[in-house]
């Protein structure tokens, strides 16, 4: 995986720094598996704006992914690896022996062809996807489940993974990407080897038009506001609007805003950086 820079030909391209898309295999997403995506502008149900700085946008399709892996012992070929516009991660479509195709979270170091396999005793290669209790210790995971049979809910962007630590019992012990340790049941599936397209982080847009290309509006600066519509709003001149603050007034910059009494606090051996 790699990036370039664009020669400033244009004011848009100076700063501009592109994916390569050396792994994307076809820019052609397979029909059955594609469905109509609707765009909300922010809007809910009664029409009422509940998300600012949302609107516009590249009009796209959705790709069913399969976050589940459910079909046991059964082997798939990768038939191709795509682009997805819903997600930062690269998404591989594969085949399996009865002829089923499904879409999966590409993991990085993928190719056309290789063999992948889902179930319990299969071998922890990048691709296959096992129960952390099969899973040897040390392997460095993603696309990791937090209820048996929920289907993958952690480490799924671009670049991210996790690594299983240990076991306690009923439970794996997971470093995730944030720097966390958290208790998760054994039972819950996970794929070997980290996600794709690792140098997201490293792309540049360029220009502002390129945000609004995927929905993203201008947002206001909270101290050019007046009193009324924000805390940090108001004042003579170029003020520097208070202590950082959210829009309905809690503190910003490093104030935790996590309930003391979560449910989910017992599971978390140590917390985030």
């Amino acid at each position: 995986m790699s990036v370039r820079k664009l020669k400033p030909i244009t004011p848009g391209q100076r700063f501009r720094v592109v994916n390569n898309f050396e792994e994307i295999t076809t820019n052609k997403p397979e029909k059955s598996l594609t469905v109509g995506i609707k765009k909300s502008g922010g809007r809910n149900q009664t029409g009422k704006m509940t998300m600012r700085y949302t609107g516009g946008g590249h009009k796209k399709k959705y790709r069913i992914i399969d976050f589940k892996r459910n079909k046991a012992n059964v082997e798939a070929t990768v038939k191709t690896v795509e682009y997805d516009p819903n997600r930062t991660a690269f998404i591989a479509l594969v085949e399996y022996a009865d002829g089923e195709k499904r879409y999966i979270i590409a993991p990085n170091g993928i190719k056309v062809d290789q063999k992948i396999v889902s179930g319990d005793s299969v071998e922890p290669n990048v691709g296959n996807a096992m129960k952390l209790k099969n899973i040897p210790l040390g392997t460095v995971i993603s696309c990791i489940e937090l209820k048996p049979g929920q289907g993958a809910i952690l480490a799924r962007s671009a670049g991210s993974s996790a690594q299983l630590t240990s076991r306690d019992g009923k439970y794996a012990i997971i470093k995730l990407p944030s720097g966390e340790s958290r208790m998760i049941l054994t039972e819950c599936m996970a794929m070997i080897g980290s996600v794709s397209n690792s140098d997201h982080q490293l792309t540049v847009s360029g220009k502002a038009g390129r945000s609004r290309w995927l929905g993203r509006r201008p947002r206001t600066r909270a101290v050019v506001m007046n009193p009324v519509d924000h805390p940090m709003g108001g004042g003579e001149g170029r003020s520097s609007g208070g202590h950082p603050r959210s829009r309905n007034g809690k503190p910003a910059k490093g104030y935790k805003t996590r309930k003391k009494n979560k449910a989910s606090n017992r599971y978390i051996l140590s917390k985030r950086k």
